[in-house]
Formats: C-alpha cells, sequence, structure tokens
C-alpha cells in the first residue's frame, strides 16, 4: 500500500542590512527510487535568484545551485513536494545465505562498490569505537546479520538521550559515546562508524520524517519531526540498502523519506553557501519542515 506525502520545507536567513550572497547549494529534493516518487516539486526563492541550476552530485544526489539575487538582507528558500512512498520491507527482505549470520564477506564487486562506506569516516586508535560495537556480537551463539543492527538500533533509542541542534556539524562518535546524547546526525553517525568497525557497508542519510502529531494523530511520540532528519542506511547482500534510524528505532517504513546519502554527514548537508558583510549583521536562520499524510 502507497502512501502519499506533502512536503513543505521553509529556510529563512535575515540580516541587518543588505549583504553580499554567494551561490547557495539546496539538497531538499527527496531521492527517487522504485519505493519512492517524487510527484510534483517546486522550489520559490526571495528574492528572486539571478539562476537556479539542478544538477547530480558525486552521489547521485539532486542539487539546486542557486544564485541569489544580491544584495539583499534576506534569503528565503520554500521547496515544497508531493511524494508517494511505497515503503521499505526491511524485516522480511531476505539475505543471501551466506550472509545471514555475522560475520559475513561481500563479494569482490560489492567491495569496489562499496568501499567509501566501509571505510571508516573517524581514526580509533584506541579501540574504543570497536569495543562499543562490539558487544552486539553475541558471545552464547550465532549472531544474526540484521539481528545485531536491529539490536544496535534500538540500545541506542534507549540508553541515549536527544539533544536538538540547529548548528551545523556533528560530534564525533566518541564524543556521543562519553555524552550518551546526540542529535539525530550524531546518533546516525555513531551507528555508521560502529558498524564499519564490524564489516558493514554504511552511509548517512538526510531527509524527512512524518510523525502522526503533525496530522493531529495518537501513538508514540516521533522524535525530529518538524525539521530534517538524519538516519543511517546499511548494504546487505541479498537485501540492499536498509533504513535504521536510531533516533526514533524505525526500521523500514514509509515514515523515513530519504532526499540525500553520502558517506559523512557533513557531505549531505540539506543547505549551504556563504554571504559577505559584517559579523553582527547576521541576524538568525529559522527551519520549518510539514510532513503531511494525505487521507
Amino acid at each position: 500500500m502507497s502512501v502519499i506525502f506533502d512536503i513543505v520545507h521553509t529556510t529563512h536567513y535575515r540580516y541587518a542590512r543588505p549583504v553580499e550572497l554567494q551561490q547557495h547549494r539546496v539538497m531538499f529534493r527527496p531521492r527517487s527510487s522504485h519505493d519512492l516518487h517524487v510527484l510534483a516539486t517546486d522550489l520559490v526563492v526571495t528574492p528572486e535568484p539571478k539562476d537556479i541550476r539542478l544538477v547530480l552530485d558525486v552521489y547521485s544526489n539532486s542539487v539546486a545551485l542557486v544564485e541569489p539575487a544580491t544584495p539583499s538582507d534576506e534569503l528565503k528558500f520554500v521547496c515544497s513536494f508531493t511524494v508517494e512512498h511505497t515503503g521499505t520491507r526491511a524485516l522480511d527482505l531476505p539475505l543471501l545465505p551466506a550472509a545471514e549470520r555475522f560475520p559475513f564477506d561481500y563479494s569482490a564487486e560489492e567491495k569496489i562498490a562499496l568501499q567509501h562506506y566501509l571505510l571508516p569516516f573517524y581514526d580509533d586508535p584506541s579501540g574504543e569505537l570497536a569495543a562499543w560495537a562490539r558487544q552486539f556480537v553475541r558471545d552464547d551463539g550465532a549472531t544474526g546479520t540484521r539481528d545485531l543492527l536491529v539490536n544496535m538500533t534500538q540500545f541506542i533509542r534507549d540508553s541515549m538521550t536527544y539533544v536538538a541542534c540547529e548548528e551545523e556539524g556533528v560530534q564525533t562518535p566518541y564524543d556521543t559515546l562519553r555524552a550518551q546524547s546526540g542529535s539525530c546526525r550524531d546518533f546516525a553517525t555513531l551507528m555508521i562508524e560502529a558498524v564499519r568497525s564490524l564489516g558493514y557497508a554504511a552511509r548517512f542519510v538526510s531527509g524527512y520524517l512524518y510523525s502522526p502529531a503533525l496530522d493531529g494523530g495518537v501513538g508514540e511520540a516521533i522524535t525530529g519531526a518538524g525539521a530534517t532528519h538524519a538516519w543511517v542506511q546499511v548494504y546487505l547482500p541479498g537485501a540492499g540498502w536498509i533504513p535504521f534510524d536510531p533516533t526514533n528505532n524505525l526500521i523500514g517504513g514509509t515514515d523515513l523519506i530519504r532526499a540525500g546519502v553520502a558517506r559523512h554527514a557533513s557531505l549531505a548537508m540539506p543547505i549551504s553557501g556563504a554571504w559577505h558583510g559584517a559579523a553582527n549583521d547576521y541576524l538568525g536562520m529559522t527551519v520549518d519542515v510539514q510532513v503531511h499524510r494525505r487521507a
């Protein structure tokens, strides 16, 4: 059964006086695939830009390169999308028999294609991260390849405290372990680096999160709704890229709507750009993300 969502993503920068604006890179558009279809899309920029170019980046993410009208005392992006999501059957897609138990090995061709998602982004000289990851490997019998990921996803959600962060950047996985808290980007980064240390290929995903509360529904609270969200995809032979959201303990389904993927959070920023002026000219930024499910 497919679900249709209407998404409006608004980002508004304000300045005390007109400043010189440089090119901005906008990665808001949902990433189409067999389970996610973009039915309609619109981008409105204020002030009206000099030029907008649509390109695919190195990860095949859809990126809008916006040349703002300048100078200006504001810059506002309003992106609207309608998408159809058929969902990801993460827990019942069969794995190849050789990959059902941990540890497993990727084929030679898979290793070539996945090499950037297999290599850790952070060094682990003391083995702190690897030791944390190894706790999910059973010592009383066989460890299921997918069971390990399911348990890690739930453990992060249950044992760590979510802290919203509107600033750019991401904690190191070691900072997250020591603080036992972080944002969705931090939890995703921790899980990616942990499973890479065990031999899994994993990548960072940015996108949108649906919560029934946005439509006046009831049920368990969904953390991170109302802003851009981040989670993990792990490549499992036979099943492909499977989504795991350690912030909410979500695995597959239709509520995670991906927009961009990369090997690290810093390479999948929803928006980036530059401006020139005095430091105190910047008055702030507001972000609002509305995701509504059609009846």
